[in-house]
């Protein structure tokens, strides 16, 4: 009788050598688009890798390092879309329209990048836009204030879009029904105590989030050119 490989397809030993730190974050990221944070638990990772928990545990040490490592590949993917050779500006306009859309296909990475100050997916952000400040030539004694206005803002408006959009998602609301509802109780406000609002109900009904988001980018950007004499 002839003897069966130890390294058949479907053998253990090949499972365990085929299977990588990128394959457990490939992996995880699934898990966290489709469940959340939650829905990641060593136990559901193993079976969707059809693997051990401790051949996970080979590559990962826990599920917050597991979180960190998912969110820095969906940072590196993102910071890999800046245009090499553009404008400071166009670069920085890129980079923040990236992540606002990365976080709303991925509306974990926006809490996840909260717990990780310092770590390695914030510091590719902060790197990759004080880099296109300095090359804006602000001096280095204003660079910080500059960088954290942006990233604050980035991450800010982001993460508050993604999660208005996993609100409506989960309550099964639809966006247009969503701001057309809220723009009828605008109108209705009181014009003398809301005047303002509610010449906004017109707009709030046809507004584009990713237009808005850019144009507060470009406010920033105009102070930073203004006071630095640019």
């Amino acid at each position: 009788m002839t003897k069966k490989s130890r390294n058949t397809p479907h053998s253990p030993q090949r499972r365990e050598e085929s299977l990588s730190r990128d394959r457990i974050i490939e992996a995880s990221i699934a898990l966290l688009d489709s469940s959340g944070e939650s829905g990641l638990t060593f136990r559901t990772l193993s079976e969707r890798l059809a693997t051990g928990a401790g051949a996970i545990y080979w590559h990962v040490e826990n599920k917050s390092d597991l979180l960190t490592a998912a969110c820095d590949a969906i940072v590196a993917r993102t910071m890999a879309s800046c245009v090499a050779g553009a404008t400071p500006q166009a670069t920085i306009r890129t980079l923040a329209l990236g992540m606002f859309d990365a976080i709303d296909a991925h509306p974990w990475v926006g809490s996840a990048l909260t717990r990780v100050a310092g770590q390695l997916p914030m510091v590719r952000i902060v790197e990759c836009l004080g880099q296109q400040v300095r090359a804006l030539d602000v001096s280095d004694e204003d660079q910080w204030a500059a960088v954290s206005a942006l990233l604050h803002y980035i991450l800010g408006v982001a993460g508050q879009n993604a999660a208005n959009t996993q609100f409506a998602r989960t309550r099964g609301v639809d966006r247009a029904d969503f701001l057309d509802a809220m723009a009828t109780v605008w109108s209705q406000l009181d014009p003398n105590e809301y005047p303002f609002a509610r010449s906004l109900a017109g707009q709030l009904r046809v507004h584009d989030d990713r237009v808005d988001f850019l144009a507060g980018i470009d406010l920033i950007l105009s102070g930073i050119e203004s006071s630095h004499g640019r």
